[in-house]
């Protein structure tokens, strides 16, 4: 494991991408995006509302169905000094986001706060559409903090609070303003669990009639969750990506999924990176479990490269997962990851990859490399010649080795 991180510089996973490249706005119609096919190292192009016609009948698609919360909050002083509060997950009165979202006045989130250095002390105070929000700092972790928040009315729920006087949070290569288009295009048509502060983007470009027509062409199509954190964006800034600290982000699967991934061997497809992540890590849960480990659904960033995680076969560790659910008479497990997935990573669980493109420099990058190989530099160089958009408003790829 050593060596092949080791090896890993980089540098070698850069590539200029200029600013007029990156899209600022969506397009007007969601399936409109262009789409980059490349199939056994074979390049070629189309409209995105084309997209069954590139898949294997009987496939599997999955999709993450976390929902973006508006977790961008700005404040004013008196001075007239601007304090923004970024949220990015609860802690109290529970970690799990659902029980964060819906509970009542008198939550606690870790979060970022832009402009920090004019907030010396005392609460913040946000007066909007007849809510009375406060802030108040509990404590500083490095570059995060514990915010406590209160509002009035006091019966409503922080996620009606953040939904009503919030701002969703575009990415910060998005050089502008969310505005209330934003609202809707930020997020996917099937978007339902509300926690990530990021969108799927691949999940963007499908639309109501693509859905149709992948179900003509029996094409099954399933969800998992998994909640995007901020670190999505973080680039690998150490030159080594064995130096680089993957972020955590949590996840939910059915049983049924893990179900449907056994009858559907080789023919899963993940649509977004996060999908990648989720399903892959499924097959660390697994292991964990066979060996009863202790914290099995808390999978840690270099799992996949430690000897005690291989020789078990996918089937086995899936069926480990059924198991548990089966022996603590639970649908649905819960778990969290921290999987970082670079080249000389073995794909365990996916075998094509629908996804936009990313920024140089980034694990998702790496991810994309780990699959296509040092071929995603022919991928890219098309896309930059051929004038398709890039990153989270961008246009799509469509993975098959």
């Amino acid at each position: 494991m050593k060596e092949l991180i080791s090896d890993i510089n980089i540098e070698n996973y850069d590539y200029e991408l200029p600013e007029e490249r990156i899209a600022q706005y969506p397009l007007a119609q969601r399936d409109q995006s262009k789409l980059l096919i490349c199939k056994e190292k074979k390049i070629s192009e189309n409209i995105f509302s084309s997209i069954e016609n590139y898949l294997p009948e009987n496939s599997l698609l999955i999709f993450n169905d976390t929902k973006v919360i508006h977790a961008r909050l700005h404040f004013k002083k008196e001075t007239g000094s601007e304090i923004e509060i970024f949220c990015l997950e609860p802690v109290m009165p529970s970690t799990d986001h659902q029980i964060a979202l819906s509970a009542k006045s008198g939550v606690i989130w870790k979060c970022m706060v832009g402009n920090n250095k004019k907030w010396k002390q005392g609460k913040l105070t946000l007066k909007e559409k007849d809510i009375v929000l406060t802030a108040e700092k509990i404590e500083q972790s490095n570059e995060t903090f514990l915010i406590k928040f209160e509002w009035q009315p006091a019966d409503l729920s922080f996620a009606s609070i953040i939904e009503t006087i919030g701002k969703i949070p575009l990415p910060p290569y998005i050089s502008r303003q969310a505005n209330d288009s934003d609202n809707l295009r930020y997020q996917t048509v099937f978007a339902h669990y509300e926690g990530s502060v990021a969108a799927p983007t691949a999940g963007l470009h499908f639309t109501e009639k693509i859905f149709s027509s992948l179900h003509n062409k029996n094409i099954k199509t399933s969800f998992i969750t998994l909640h995007v954190g901020a670190g999505t964006f973080k680039p690998v800034s150490s030159s080594q990506i064995s130096e680089h600290q993957m972020h955590t982000e949590t996840f939910s699967v059915s049983k049924k999924i893990i179900e449907e991934i056994l009858s559907h061997p080789d023919k899963i497809i993940a649509v977004g990176t996060t999908s990648v992540r989720t399903l892959e890590s499924l097959y660390y849960v697994g292991i964990n479990l066979v060996h009863k480990k202790e914290n099995a659904f808390t999978i840690e960033q270099w799992n996949p490269y430690q000897s005690d995680y291989t020789g078990i076969p996918v089937n086995d560790a899936l069926h480990a997962i059924i198991n548990y659910c089966n022996k603590n008479k639970t649908d649905v497990i819960h778990g969290s990851t921290r999987i970082i997935i670079i080249p000389g990573f073995q794909y365990k669980i996916v075998n094509e990859i629908i996804t936009n493109f990313h920024q140089p420099r980034s694990t998702l990058l790496l991810l994309v490399s780990a699959f296509i190989g040092t071929y995603w530099k022919n991928v890219y160089d098309y896309a930059l010649n051929n004038n398709f958009r890039f990153l989270s408003y961008g246009d799509v790829c469509y993975f098959k080795p």
